[in-house]
C-alpha cells in the first residue's frame, strides 16, 4: 500500500452540500492506495448503505474500501479493512469478529505506536503531523521529528505507516520519504473546487508519495 490514503468524510461533505458518491467517484478516478468512509455523523443504517454503494465502485477501481471504527459494519458491507482508534473496540476483538477483515490502527505517541506494531496490523497511522481542523479535540501535534522516529519504528516493523493530519498537497514531499501513505481530508476539497479539481488534487497527493494507478479488478492478471 503506497499513496494516497483517501478519507470520504461525509460531515464535510454534507456540510458542503456536496453528493458523497459522486464525490468518492471523482477520488477513485486517481486510483488511490485506500479509500475509508468516515461517517460519524450517520446513523448505522445509512452508513452501511454508504458502503454497500461505495463498495462496487472501489473494486472496479481495484482500490481497498476502509470502514472508519464499525468492525460490523465493515463485514456486513464487504469491505476490505476497518479503521479503528484508540477509544474503539481492541484490536484484538475486531480480529476475533472479522478475522477476513484487515485491521488499521490510529496512534498518536510512540507507546501508542509500539503496542499497534506488535498486534501487527494492516497499517498503523500516526499523527497529528500537523494541526488539524478535522477534529473536535485532537491529539497533540508530532511534527515531522516524531513522524521520523514512527518511521523507523514502522520500517523496523515491516508494518504500512499512514501520515495523518493536516496534510497539504503542498507539504506531502516533506512526508514522503519517511511514510508509505498519507491520509488527506479537507484538501483533498478546498473551498470553490469543483469535483474535477478533487479528481485533479487525488491524482497530485498519489503521484506526489509515489503512488502508481491501481489495476481494475477486471484488468488484473
Amino acid at each position: 500500500m503506497r499513496g494516497l490514503y483517501a478519507i470520504i468524510d461525509t460531515k464535510l461533505l454534507v456540510a458542503r452540500r456536496t453528493d458523497i458518491v459522486a464525490f468518492t467517484r471523482a477520488v477513485l478516478d486517481a486510483r488511490p492506495a485506500a479509500l475509508q468512509l468516515r461517517a460519524k455523523d450517520l446513523p448505522a443504517r445509512e452508513t452501511l448503505n454508504l458502503l454497500r454503494a461505495i463498495g462496487p465502485m472501489c473494486r472496479t477501481a481495484g482500490v481497498p474500501l476502509v470502514a472508519n471504527d464499525r468492525a460490523d459494519l465493515a463485514a456486513l458491507a464487504g469491505c476490505d479493512m476497518v479503521h479503528i482508534g484508540q477509544e474503539d473496540l481492541p484490536y484484538e476483538l475486531v480480529h476475533r469478529i472479522a478475522p477476513h477483515l484487515g485491521v488499521g490502527i490510529s496512534t498518536h505517541n510512540l507507546t501508542q505506536l509500539a503496542k499497534a506494531l506488535d498486534q501487527r496490523p494492516r497499517y498503523v497511522a500516526y499523527g497529528p503531523i500537523f494541526a488539524t481542523t478535522t477534529k473536535s479535540n485532537p491529539d497533540p501535534v508530532v511534527g515531522l521529528e516524531g513522524l521520523r522516529q514512527a518511521s523507523r519504528a514502522a520500517r523496523a516493523a515491516n508494518v504500512t505507516l499512514v501520515a495523518i493530519g493536516g496534510i497539504t498537497l503542498s507539504r506531502v514531499h516533506e512526508l514522503a520519504p519517511l511514510v508509505d501513505c498519507c491520509a488527506a481530508i479537507s484538501d483533498l476539497y478546498p473551498p470553490d473546487a469543483t469535483l474535477a479539481d478533487v479528481a485533479q488534487r487525488a491524482r497530485a497527493f498519489h503521484q506526489a508519495l509515489g503512488g502508481a494507478p491501481n489495476l481494475p479488478t477486471e484488468a488484473r492478471p
